[in-house]
């Protein structure tokens, strides 16, 4: 139901020119929840992020209606209300300036504080998200800091001023697998200790499911299946799901070939009139082919096929 939304976003779509790369994307955001949004690289999934927070590239168009407590200034917002954690913490960060005079200028656009104030908040921030020594630390240059622990100041940056909803960009993907958990970790705690919301695009379906409350799951700029995470991914219903899910590695010993989805994602300039997975779908039909599928409800989730009922719990047996 919209009225018990955070976050809502009706009918989202975002085009380059005749090339539209998202196309009708409805959903919620709900209090304090987690909503994660993923797919292959081109689903359109970064490129949603970021229209949440009026950061689309230039020469993009976006139409839709998408409103934060009913506020649909998402741009004013940006910054207080909403905030973003990128993928490249460096990039984000300014190179000629301090981690805490940047930490201390995203507070004052917010508060209006001294800037001592500021500054102390700034340290305060970097201490919560486990920078050693932050008042020394909050002294030094972006370049002086780890990978790992730039992306915790990047978090500091976006919770210091208790925003409703924070945007995680694959804020871990270039991190080895340990920083990755630590800062995951810091993310979860800072998001509970402000209270926020929280949006995480990611490609990593078991981050997903140790951190996500509910899960979209993009194809080609649409969505495909979108539920609470345990049912998604416990007992998918779109086959692009089940396809995912089948791809990953298992514990165990490797007996054979890791099954994997044939093909790529389509071009938005290729997309044809029916499913734009039929192609790679080994459950597709005729009508998968010549009709798109509405968005149904099946297994209290909402799924984007023909044949949602059909798809069987041991899919990697289909690839």
């Amino acid at each position: 139901m919209r009225s018990e939304a955070l976050l809502s976003v009706r009918d989202l779509r975002i085009s380059f020119g005749e090339a539209e790369v998202v196309r009708g994307l409805t959903f919620d955001v709900r209090p304090r929840e987690v909503f994660a949004l993923v797919g292959e690289s081109g689903a359109g999934k970064s490129l949603t992020a970021r229209a949440l927070l009026g950061m689309v590239p230039r020469g993009a168009t976006v139409g839709g209606d998408l409103r934060l407590r009913g506020s649909a200034d998402l741009v004013a917002e940006r910054g207080r209300r909403i905030t973003f954690v990128p993928q490249d913490a460096l990039s984000a960060l300014s190179p000629v300036h301090t981690v805490g005079d940047q930490l201390a200028a995203a507070v004052r656009s917010v508060r209006r504080l001294s800037r001592a104030k500021a500054r102390a908040l700034a340290v305060e921030a970097l201490d919560r998200v486990g920078i050693p020594d932050a008042a020394r630390r909050a002294r030094a240059y972006p370049h002086e800091y780890s990978g790992g622990m730039r992306q915790r100041a990047v978090i500091a940056m976006a919770t210091v001023n208790e925003p409703d909803v924070v945007v995680a960009d694959e804020p871990t993907t270039a991190l080895d697998e340990e920083r990755r958990e630590q800062v995951l970790r810091v993310l979860a705690e800072q998001r509970e200790a402000v209270g926020a919301s929280l949006v995480l695009v990611t490609h990593d379906l078991g981050v997903v499911r140790a951190h996500a409350d509910r899960v979209l799951v993009m194809y080609a700029g649409r969505s495909t299946e979108l539920g609470p995470v345990r049912q998604v991914l416990d007992r998918p219903r779109a086959p692009y799901t089940a396809g995912l899910l089948a791809s990953l590695p298992r514990d165990g010993p490797r007996r054979r070939r890791l099954p994997v989805l044939l093909g790529t994602p389509p071009t938005p300039d290729a997309l044809g009139p029916g499913c734009a997975f039929a192609p790679r779908c080994p459950l597709a039909t005729n009508t998968c082919h010549d009709r798109e599928p509405d968005l149904q409800t099946v297994d209290g989730r909402l799924v984007a096929c023909h044949h949602a009922a059909d798809v069987p719990a041991p899919f990697r047996e289909l690839l």
